[in-house]
């Protein structure tokens, strides 16, 4: 079941960073907004550590991007939607398969307890 909870783990914080994305994605005409990201290696290596389930708040840590590639808008904004929507596909990319190793691991659990 190890597998399964990091898995777990994994969807819970693409789930999140999806919210972080969403929410620079609103915020994008918004003045002197600073975009959000978040380090998944470190999200899911703290959230290992702490060996709890589920996120609580506080548990991953959000942090304002530093300014990407120089480009800041003339009312401060450094939100860019085209790098915001990459980071969104990925991040489905990402969860999606995430949700497809969790139903190959469900469906061997199945097959093994069935002995077929």
């Amino acid at each position: 079941m190890e597998m399964v909870n990091l898995i777990e783990k994994a969807l819970n914080i693409r789930a999140y960073y999806h919210k972080v994305i969403s929410g620079n994605i609103a915020n994008v005409e918004t003045p002197a907004y600073r975009e959000k990201d978040l380090d998944f290696r470190s999200a899911l290596e703290r959230q290992i550590a702490s060996g709890e389930k589920g996120l609580k708040n506080g548990d991953i840590e959000v942090r304002e991007s530093p300014v990407n590639d120089g480009l800041v808008s003339i009312d401060g904004n450094t939100v860019n939607m085209e790098n915001q929507i990459v980071k969104l596909t990925e991040n489905q990319l990402m969860f999606h398969t995430l949700v497809q190793v969790a139903a190959k691991r469900f469906a061997l659990m199945k097959f093994l307890i069935s002995g077929r």
